[in-house]
């Protein structure tokens, strides 16, 4: 039997710090500046014996709905709702603040189980927020420091008196799946058997990454996807800085979505909190096997469009672009086949990728874009045997073979596949330093429609096999 605790509190006591000890990883972002996190983040945790899942939230501010903070403050009232077990968190450094006492008094009306955390309680003059915050009526306040992992054994026997013995101690169930380490992605996978040609198996679960510039409504489109208010969405560029991932269920087939921040063009990133947003949206690339690019249709195709697709390209992952804001455009058809065109002619590295008009504001073209992704995942993990392969090089060293260099013809000996994810070709060939590479272009490109292997990355390989003759004395 598992359980959920969510941390709450105002902004900059450290909650992300504390999510961070609980799930034993660098998940949630960390800066001095307040209000750093904004969605509401679920991972497996671990604090001690006890199993749970915890929920990392954003600070607790009184303000408009409307208003930014107004709709983060509404993520929390949802974290405080799905909680079986509620953290409330102070700082002990600083001592209590006026919003600390309003919003003890919304946990109190929530009626869920409280443990007070008094967090930062390692700093020197800590004792005196200590003692405030019994003023909060919410208990015994326990002393940590999330930072430094002091206060764990407390903070453990807090939570087993709150929830009682039978409602802590059930079936463990926990669950590592919300991240994945880096040693368990598989940006090429090995095959044993050259000539083996797996079918797709559809039944594993994916990762799909949501990448974008700000303001373009990556967070929109996963909403509308999953058929929830998630995450955090409004007008305002930029709303999202944690990569957060959601398991969602489509067609009976297990997803784990990625929200990522919006990226900007690397001069326009001065900020530290911007840095970290861009850098943990990278390792979200890096996580998923497809990546969405989503590009306002309004304004599509700006140099950083094109320099997020490349990233994607050269990390090996499966692009599909997602033209979003459709519902603004008054002139579509127009407008289509020049997207088409300017799709082929900009990113020619993945001829034919996959591009998909949607609405997330109003839910047009989702289903349409999903089928897109399951169709290029199933050309990202395509393998062909070395027998097909090999007739098809026939054909076009035949119609077509390697151009002389330094007055010696080029030889090709053979073809075969090394890798999926994204497909790896090695090809044996003579002096493979000498291979133009608009010949390497042109294998890669007849490869991809002799095969229907559209709109994916592929890896092209060139290797000389080894002289056994070379380094040996000639015989006299």
């Amino acid at each position: 039997m598992s359980f959920k605790v969510a941390i709450i509190g105002r902004p900059n006591v450290g909650k992300s710090t504390l999510f961070n000890r609980l799930v034993g990883k660098k998940l949630a972002l960390v800066d001095d500046t307040p209000g750093v996190t904004r969605d509401r983040r679920v991972h497996a945790a671990k604090l001690y014996d006890l199993h749970f899942d915890v929920i990392d939230t954003a600070g607790f501010e009184d303000a408009a709905a409307a208003t930014l903070p107004g709709r983060m403050r509404q993520q929390t009232e949802i974290a405080i709702r799905e909680a079986d077990l509620i953290f409330f968190t102070v700082d002990a450094k600083s001592g209590l603040m006026p919003d600390d006492r309003t919003f003890a008094e919304v946990v109190r009306k929530s009626g869920k189980p409280v443990v007070l955390v008094a967090n930062k309680a390692e700093a020197r003059g800590a004792q005196g927020g200590l003692l405030e915050a019994w003023e909060l009526g919410l208990g015994e306040p326990i002393p940590v420091s999330a930072e430094h992992g002091q206060g764990m054994p407390d903070l453990r026997d807090a939570v087993v008196e709150a929830l009682g013995e039978e409602r802590t101690f059930g079936e463990d169930d926990e669950d590592d799946s919300d991240e994945i380490a880096a040693s368990e992605v598989l940006i090429g996978e090995d095959i044993a058997d050259p000539d083996a040609e797996a079918a797709y198996d559809d039944t594993k679960p994916l990762r799909i990454a949501v990448v974008g510039r700000p303001n373009a409504g990556k967070s929109t489109l996963i909403n509308a996807l999953i058929g929830e208010e998630r995450l955090l969405t409004g007008p305002e560029a930029g709303i999202t800085r944690d990569s957060i991932s959601v398991d969602w269920d489509w067609r009976g087939r297990r997803i784990k979505l990625f929200d990522t921040a919006g990226m900007r063009r690397k001069s326009k990133v001065q900020e530290k909190l911007e840095k970290l947003s861009v850098q943990d949206g990278l390792r979200a690339i890096r996580f998923a096997e497809i990546v969405i690019i989503v590009l306002d249709a309004t304004i599509p195709f700006e140099k950083q469009d094109l320099q997020i697709a490349d990233l994607i390209i050269r990390e090996g992952r499966a692009p599909v672009i997602a033209f979003n804001k459709w519902d603004l455009i008054d002139n579509p058809q127009e407008l289509l086949a020049e997207l088409r065109e300017k799709t082929e002619r900009l990113l020619p590295q993945v001829r034919g990728i996959q591009a998909v008009t949607v609405s997330a504001e109003t839910g047009r073209g989702l289903d349409k874009l999903m089928d897109s992704v399951i169709k290029t995942h199933k050309v990202w993990n395509s393998r062909v045997s070395t027998g097909k392969l090999n007739r098809w090089l026939e054909g076009i060293l035949a119609h077509h073979p390697p151009p002389a260099v330094a007055g010696r013809r080029l030889k090709i000996k053979y073809v075969t596949q090394a890798k999926t994810r994204p497909p790896g070709f090695v090809v044996s060939c003579s002096r493979p330093d000498a291979m133009p590479q608009s010949y390497v272009r042109y294998l890669t490109n007849s490869l991809r429609e002799a095969f229907d292997m559209p709109g994916v990355p592929i890896r092209m390989a060139l290797r000389t096999s080894d002289n056994p003759f070379a380094g040996r004395a000639k015989k006299r």
